[in-house]
């Protein structure tokens, strides 16, 4: 089987455009915008009070999806040295250790996610603390003021979830700054804000595929399974929420790990049929079937490493080890690197060229990047 890659249409605005009815390039381009407005309703939410009570034992993230993404940037930011531990959760239910003195941050962009809404249930009857972060009168909203929770209103503008992550995730910095948990202040969220809007015009649609990052590494995913690899816990999330945009945004598989993890397992698969394996057979076996060959050809390894500016030493060499390896097997590789200090920068550096590259990636496969019809089907057939 082979796949259609339609390079030039990178290049052509107009073309982007037909390709993205649902407009998900504009989303992508809000993301600074959403930083500042997250910062103001924030405010006006009341997420100061969470200061009344002092700082929790621990903080439990909840959410699903697009939403969920927001524990898992909370939580590298607020990192190693965060002074209580800090629990993604993406399912029904709390660890049976979570109570009154624990903080349970519950997001859900619609405010009617079912997993969500069970788990701010649970954390009403168990007396938790709580903060939530959805739609103005939804479900979720309801259920916290039940709660006596914080409730941030979160306005959608007509974007799906995963294109509201930095509405959704400001929120929770902010409360940890509150909390002490990290030190997020204001204006490291407004640099934030302005790195993501420098992002956006370094890789606007107007700008040609050879100096536009996004447009680059699409064009080298395409036709390609990832493999995406954090150097470390910060970079393993923007890994994870990179897999899910292709997922969604480009309707294709994606591996995620984190090193050095990663180097004790999925860095076998080089060897496999989808690594050294396709690239053997094109070299080597002269007598293969063609068509065979093509069809295993389509869905080849890339390795995207995704370098953190804080990483272990010896992370740093499984990395670069890591590279020439691949290449040993001709597996290709393509890199990213954070910048900034703050941990939001590096993060929101890896995330921001990833979630550009995804949508570039479902135009040039000609994949309409908004419509996510199974997710949809499966809500319908649970309700």
């Amino acid at each position: 089987m082979r796949i259609e890659v339609d390079e030039g249409l990178l290049d052509d605005p107009e073309a982007l455009a037909a390709g993205d009815p649902g407009e998900m390039l504009r989303a992508v381009a809000t993301s600074g915008a959403q930083v500042r407005q997250a910062l103001r309703t924030a405010d006006e939410g009341g997420v100061a009070r969470l200061r009344v009570d002092g700082r929790p034992r621990a903080v439990v993230a909840a959410g699903m999806g697009g939403s969920g993404i927001a524990g898992g940037v909370l939580a590298a930011v607020c990192g190693a040295q965060c002074p209580v531990p800090v629990v993604p959760v993406h399912g029904y239910g709390l660890p049976g250790w979570v109570g009154p003195m624990d903080l349970v941050a519950a997001v859900s962009c619609s405010g009617t996610t079912e997993e969500t809404l069970a788990v701010v249930e649970e954390a009403r009857r168990r007396g938790c603390r709580l903060i939530t972060v959805g739609a103005a009168g939804s479900p979720l909203a309801e259920l916290s003021d039940r709660a006596r929770g914080v409730h941030v209103t979160v306005d959608a503008g007509g974007r799906l979830p995963r294109a509201n992550m930095w509405a959704l995730s400001t929120p929770l910095l902010v409360a940890a700054d509150v909390l002490g948990l990290a030190a997020v202040p204001t204006g490291i969220l407004a640099a934030v804000a302005d790195q993501l809007d420098g992002v956006a015009e370094r890789c606007r649609p107007s700008l040609e595929s050879f100096v536009n990052p996004a447009k680059s590494l699409a064009l080298e995913l395409a036709g390609s399974t990832p493999m995406i690899w954090g150097s470390s816990d910060l970079a393993e999330v923007a890994a994870y929420r990179f897999a899910c945009q292709l997922n969604e945004n480009a309707k294709m598989p994606a591996v995620f790990g984190a090193l050095p993890e990663a180097n004790h397992n999925q860095v076998v698969a080089f060897d496999g049929p989808y690594g050294a394996g396709v690239r053997r057979l094109d070299v080597d076996d002269l007598f293969a079937d063609r068509v065979e060959q093509t069809e295993r050809t389509v869905g080849a390894l890339r390795l995207v490493l995704l370098a953190d500016t804080e990483e272990h030493p010896q992370v740093t060499r499984r990395r670069e080890i890591s590279v020439q390896v691949a290449a040993d097997r001709g597996v290709p590789v393509s890199e990213l690197h954070a910048e900034g200090r703050h941990p939001a920068e590096r993060l929101a550096s890896l995330v921001s060229i990833g979630d550009y590259a995804s949508v570039y990636l479902a135009l040039v496969l000609g994949v309409d990047p908004t419509p996510i019809t199974p997710i949809t089907q499966l809500k319908a057939a649970l309700q």
